[in-house]
């Protein structure tokens, strides 16, 4: 066979299906959608989507705060610059409505006609004093327009449905150039338009960093390992190669680039250049013991290509693994990351001899030094494991022990915007309306009249007033719109604007006038948004602090115990729904999804372990110390106090997936050694010193990648790179003390 020729072809073929994955990879985008965090297949969605569209969603706004920085919000030339956003803001596209403090009226309705009066007269200074008496004394007002203390107004901002990112970024864009044109001193802005945009943003920078830091990094690691400009480069050309593919991938199939996906640029760039290590690792030592070029690329596609194989097929399995997510980027980000691997390892055993084939013959001499010096560092090593097994596996013991006091302190628990850490300005702000206003979680509870009944019947409207004080007084919620609060507004406006009637009203009279009213104006957009035109169904919803979701899941339960007790279902028939119930229901499936994951993997590893060793002891040999890591890191985020969410419960299996490939190098290394007819103890001799060293340079280098994780500003994010990292340090611990000690102590070779 004509080698050389050989080469040329695939270097040709792969040079053109790179041109294809430009090509696709240039369709790339970057987007953030707040609905695919929703949980897939739960019937709580289905239910999600019908009842959105009948009233809309209900994360389609903006928050926009506006303080007068301790001052009094009744001052003309504040109130002016508020009046100014409010009528720019009414004028944008893909805005619905603006609710404003300087745009909001009482409505008053007489014998003679219906009119409305405004709470805030901007433009009269002279009325301020009865304008604060008026606001100050209407409950709906305080804590959603107005803040309590009297210094901040917000502005709720409706915008059009499931606004997309090129809208929100147009909307963000001209409301930052109108807040800096009108130098308000303080502003605080939220809303899903907002999390899309900077979202967005932050992940084009991320990328850009994560893969410079870790192009790097791993430059910096080849050097020490070879100490050549040729090993260097070529691992450089085929790990890069294997990024492009991937991401040609993602584009082929119109996959974006999500909060996610992100990653795997990242993920790839370092676990590809594991296969890579290890075949460039025994060739140089083959090289360096004399042998030619080409048997020595034989020989080492021929031991290392099963053992890496294997190690491509685990580390897929784990992140396959997060196929049996409810979230759409989880799974998305498996999936593509597992397609990535496979081709990595392609590229690995196609490009990579094809290139060394085709490049001059290392020297001789310097690859015998660069070969010669692991040795000795390996051989102190194991005489350290040798003359301390008792130790070993006695603080292999105690590890576990306190990892498992660790794990008992972990807690389930996810917020709106738990990939964010708690100095990001966007989180500010949000802290900024929790304390100033009604707060950003939405609550919403879809209510249904009974047979026979309507939504502005007594009865009906007295049980939606007794489920509005619990929701107040006990569940928590600052601001409720409602059926009733609609009956109270016009109740009130029927009475001349006072205050002292925004109740239900006392006659069959008041309610009748009210309902021929309602009835008239079934068809506006701001009463179909509360309740259908049949005013068979309505929605209750509400603004509260952003508690969690552990928090919101007892509280959930008391409030459904209550409704269960206090509401007559011959009256009124309710439901919770709402887009942060069906986040906080991610928590349900983080713990089971993890176990059923890492259950998947452990299978894996035993099945491909069997089939080497055939051996059952072996199987659990091989466990033992892939699963000591697991255990720690679990301790360790209970000790810092780490909440277990959705996208921190993907740390174990991606981390297993990946730390168990040092295993099977080294057990596929001790198998060709017995096969040999090697003792077990020469044998794992050979297999230490000769699996150790690119068990050690491929962990150096998959651990600094994973640490430039760190530097992202998304705590799932920094929380992948900080416990993958940890995780693979303790697995190359775990492998070369641990691991020739158990197979020392428990492994017995088969009976001949």
């Amino acid at each position: 066979m004509n080698y050389r020729k050989l080469s040329y072809f695939i270097l040709l073929s792969v040079s053109v299906l790179t041109t294809l994955s430009i090509y696709f990879a240039a369709r790339l985008r970057f987007d953030y959608n707040f609905d695919n965090f929703f949980p897939k297949g739960d019937p709580d969605l289905s239910y999600y989507f019908s009842y959105r569209d009948k009233f809309g969603n209900d994360n389609d706004y903006l928050l926009i705060g506006l303080d007068n920085q301790g001052k009094s919000l009744f001052d003309r030339n504040f109130l002016t610059k508020v009046d100014t956003l409010t009528h720019f803001l009414q004028r944008q596209p893909h805005v619905e409505a603006v609710l404003s403090p300087t745009t909001i009226k009482s409505p008053v309705i007489e014998a003679f006609g219906y009119f409305e009066i405004p709470y805030l007269h901007p433009d009269e200074p002279e009325r301020y004093e009865q304008d604060s008496i008026n606001i100050y004394t209407s409950k709906e007002l305080i804590g959603t327009l107005f803040s309590e203390d009297a210094t901040a107004i917000s502005l709720f901002v409706q915008t059009t449905d499931n606004l997309g990112k090129g809208a929100s970024d147009t909307l963000m864009a001209a409301l930052n150039q109108k807040l800096e044109m009108l130098q308000l001193k303080e502003e605080h802005v939220a809303g899903k338009a907002l999390a899309q945009s900077v979202f967005v943003e932050k992940m084009q920078v991320e990328l850009a960093i994560f893969m410079s830091a870790s192009i790097l990094l791993v430059i910096f690691f080849l050097w020490v390992a070879f100490r050549t400009a040729w090993g260097v480069l070529v691992p450089l050309v085929v790990v890069l190669l294997s990024v492009l593919w991937a991401m040609g991938v993602m584009g082929l199939f119109n996959k974006p680039i999500d909060l996610m996906t992100v990653l795997l640029p990242t993920i790839m760039f370092v676990v590809g250049m594991s296969d890579v290590i290890h075949i460039l690792s025994r060739y140089i030592t083959e090289v360096g013991n004399g042998m030619p070029k080409l048997p020595a690329l034989k020989l080492t596609v021929k031991e290392v290509g099963m053992a890496t194989f294997l190690t491509s097929l685990t580390t897929a399995v784990g992140f396959l693994t997060l196929l049996t997510t409810a979230i759409v980027p989880i799974r998305n980000f498996g999936l593509y990351t597992a397609i990535s691997i496979g081709l990595a390892y392609l590229l690995a055993f196609s490009v990579l001899p094809a290139i060394l084939l085709l490049i001059k013959e290392p020297n001789k001499v310097r690859a015998r030094k660069v070969s010669f010096s692991w040795p000795v560092m390996m051989r102190n090593l194991l005489r350290f494991v040798l003359l301390h097994p008792k130790a070993i596996l006695a603080s292999g013991f105690a590890v576990i022990l306190v990892s498992l006091a660790g794990i008992s302190l972990i807690k389930v628990d996810t917020t709106l915007l738990e990939d964010l850490g708690d100095e990001d300005p966007i989180i500010q702000d949000f802290y900024y309306f929790e304390e100033k206003f009604s707060g950003v979680r939405p609550f919403e509870l879809h209510l249904v009249a009974a047979e026979g009944h309507t939504m502005f019947d007594a009865e009906v409207l007295h049980e939606v007033a007794e489920l509005e004080n619990y929701l107040y007084n006990t569940y928590g919620l600052n601001f409720i719109t409602s059926p009733a609060t609609i009956v109270k507004t016009l109740n009130r406006a029927q009475n001349g604007g006072l205050q002292e009637y925004y109740t239900l009203p006392a006659t069959k009279s008041g309610l009748q006038s009210i309902k021929r009213r309602l009835q008239a104006y079934k068809n506006r957009s701001e009463l179909r948004s509360v309740v259908t035109p049949d005013a068979k169904e309505a929605r209750l919803s509400g603004k509260m602090n952003d508690i969690g979701s552990a928090r919101a899941t007892v509280l959930n339960d008391s409030l459904q115990a209550f409704i269960n007790r206090s509401i007559d279902p011959e009256v009124l028939q309710t439901r919770l729904t709402g887009s942060a119930l069906l986040l906080d229901k991610n928590n349900e499936y983080v713990t089971s999804n993890m176990m059923q994951g890492l259950l998947i993997a452990f299978g894996v590893i035993a099945v491909i372990v069997g089939l080497i060793f055939r051996s059952f002891r072996m199987i659990i040999i091989s466990l033992v110390p892939n699963i000591i890591p697991l255990l720690m890191i679990g301790g360790i985020m209970g000790f810092m106090g780490v909440k277990l969410t959705v996208s921190v419960s993907i740390i174990f299996t991606i981390a297993f997936g990946i730390a168990v490939d040092d295993t099977i190098h080294f057990l596929s290394k001790l198998k060709l050694e017995l096969m040999a007819g090697k003792s077990l103890p020469y044998a794992v001799k050979r297999t230490f010193i000769s699996a150790g060293k690119a068990i050690i340079i491929t962990s150096c280098i998959l651990v600094a990648g994973f640490l430039t994780l760190v530097l992202s500003t998304f705590d799932a994010t920094y929380y992948v790179g900080l416990f993958v990292s940890l995780t693979l340090v303790f697995a190359v611990v775990a492998d070369l003390l641990l691991l020739p000690v158990l197979v020392l102590y428990f492994y017995r070779l088969p009976k001949k």
